[in-house]
């Protein structure tokens, strides 16, 4: 069975473009919003059906306009790049936190193999 993890504090930092998330077992994360939304849960993002996923190119200055809670176990998080679909569950959040420099890696490598550069 899979561990449940729920959330005791979100707080969006908009001046640093940076969610913090605070979780029930003591875990706190600090994830930018340029990582949030190159790993939305989305189908266009995320591939559907099983599909690859969609390398998202060009979002260092996202960030996050408006968090909305979905019933007792997700969020939706709307980006001012207007992509707002996928629902950002609990767990999903905590495991983001958790393979962050992991994920970060990956997408970095995934970057540069098709030829992209992040902008400073």
């Amino acid at each position: 069975m899979t561990q449940s993890h729920h959330p005791t504090e979100i707080t969006l930092h908009r001046e640093r473009r940076m969610l913090e998330l605070a979780f029930d077992d003591g875990a706190r994360f600090q994830l930018p919003c340029e990582y949030l939304r190159v790993y939305s849960p989305s189908a266009d993002v995320a591939g559907y059906h099983n599909k690859t996923p969609t390398l998202q190119v060009g979002k260092e200055q996202v960030n996050i306009s408006d968090i909305v809670q979905v019933g007792l176990y997700a969020v939706k998080l709307y980006f001012d790049d207007r992509h707002k679909s996928g629902l950002y569950t609990w767990n999903y959040l905590y495991d983001l936190g958790v393979n962050y420099a992991q994920n970060w890696a990956d997408y970095l490598a995934r970057l540069e193999q098709a030829g992209h550069r992040r902008q400073a």
